[in-house]
């Protein structure tokens, strides 16, 4: 028999039965502790006894209580010390669905309807696009991806940073009937919160200072296609209402415009936060994150599948023109005994700087990596004898000096792509290049512009 894996659509889910649902900690100390929901109330806290006993200390020892009635639940907070925060408000007793999440104290609960299952064998693939791995986690993704990418149906990602959400992103895209359509990708988190209306839904000349002409929002350059919306929980809340009313309506109005638009666009969301939790916080709207996240998908972090790291180290070398030959030694067992903090991308720039150092090398067995950057030596040294300031200074500017030249290793000297491994811009990387010496200071054209 195969072995199957259950997601959830919550699209497909019809009205859940209290029967069917649980109370899940899914943040906090007790993570993943669950208790079942039924006809008895369950009484949540620290004291023994408790149906849902917690070790959180901020928890009080009788802190809430939840009771089906009907089709819902009665979520009652019983006058706990810290209380009891339900959409960023603090309650009392409120009637709530399956679903909705609260916290207390640093505990995050959410009420889990019982999954609507679809039974999907791991895929017997090994890539999904631009994705790639063998272990049964990256199996299970590309088994859903499979399946969810050739519709229209909206994708929420999470993930750690350096997972590859954008990737997923782009490989569901090419897996789609939109695939000869525009991909857009915005950041929502690298943008000035002033921005982030404009550059979603876009704006009409003299909409606010410094627009001199109109320019199209990401949904009218994305018709047709696919947009991509990384890091959601950067949207600020105003923005997060139109946002809503654009994806029910497929309509966009620019800001500062009369006339609204409509559009055929597919929309990829993604976040390395999770979401849920914001909600419970009340910085990110509920009905918004259910009309994104209709097929959740979490992206598993590099060090729960070390076992792709010899596919992985092999596509990374592929794509820069290079035979990896065998994967394996001791530059393998180093990379494999390593946390990866920063997922594959950490990966990739690993084997960027040792190509880097080494430019005849022309296969892995010819490599030396290091986990440590260039130039990394003892912890940097705090000058207690200047003033805090000048103290200050001096650690930035040794920091800067050090990062610039690893990014700069690994790009080759090619600022253009330095820029764009450190999210630095262009012409300010250049400048800070030139301060520490690691670039000529004449005026001279650098690379991209020769």
């Amino acid at each position: 028999m195969s072995e199957t894996v259950l997601i959830t659509s919550q699209e497909s889910a019809g009205p859940p039965s209290p029967r069917r649902c649980q109370l899940l900690v899914i943040d906090g100390p007790d993570a993943g502790r669950a208790v079942p929901l039924g006809a008895e109330p369950v009484r949540v806290g620290t004291r023994e006894g408790c149906t849902l006993r917690l070790t959180d200390p901020r928890v009080s020892g009788e802190h809430l209580e939840v009771r089906a009635d009907g089709l819902d639940f009665v979520v009652k907070d019983l006058e706990s010390r810290n209380g009891t925060l339900y959409e960023g408000s603090r309650i009392r007793e409120v009637r709530v669905q399956p679903g909705a999440t609260f916290k207390l104290g640093r505990s995050f609960l959410r009420l889990q309807p019982e999954s609507q299952p679809w039974e999907v064998a791991p895929s017997q693939a090994r890539r999904f696009g631009e994705l790639v791995g063998e272990s049964l986690a990256m199996r299970e993704l590309f088994a859903v991806l499979e399946r969810v990418s050739p519709s229209d149906v909206t994708v929420l990602l999470q993930g750690e940073t350096g997972t590859g959400k954008e990737l997923a992103a782009r490989s569901i895209h090419e897996a789609s009937a939109r695939r000869k359509g525009p991909f857009v990708a915005v950041d929502c988190g690298a943008l000035p919160e002033g921005l982030v209306e404009s550059e979603l839904f876009g704006h009409v000349k003299g909409a606010f200072t410094g627009a001199l002409a109109a320019r199209s929002g990401a949904f009218v350059r994305a018709n047709g296609g696919t947009l991509f919306l990384d890091e959601l929980a950067g949207i600020p809340p105003p923005v997060q209402a139109r946002l809503l009313r654009v994806l029910e309506e497929r309509k966009v109005r620019p800001v500062g415009g009369d006339a609204e638009q409509r559009v055929d666009v597919r929309v990829v969301a993604a976040s390395r936060q999770e979401l849920a939790l914001a909600v419970a916080e009340g910085t990110f709207r509920p009905d918004l994150y259910y009309r994104l996240a209709v097929v959740p998908l979490p992206l598993p972090p590099l060090r729960q599948r070390r076992e792709d790291l010899p596919l992985l180290i092999a596509e990374i070398l592929r794509r820069r023109g290079l035979e990896p030959g065998p994967i394996r030694g001791p530059a393998l067992e180093l990379l494999s005994g390593h946390a990866w903090p920063g997922n594959v991308r950490e990966l990739r720039n690993v084997l960027e700087r040792a190509l880097a150092l080494a430019p005849g090398a022309s296969r892995f067995e010819e490599l030396r990596p290091s986990l440590q950057p260039v130039g990394a030596g003892p912890e940097l040294a705090v000058r207690t004898d200047l003033p805090f300031s000048e103290a200050k200074q001096a650690l930035i500017e040794h920091f800067e000096r050090h990062y610039l030249r690893d990014v700069l290793a690994r790009a080759r000297g090619n600022l253009s792509e330095a820029a764009r491994q450190s999210g630095v811009d262009r012409k300010h990387l250049r400048a800070l290049a030139r301060r520490h010496g690691l670039l000529p200071s004449s005026d001279e054209p650098d690379d991209a512009e020769r």
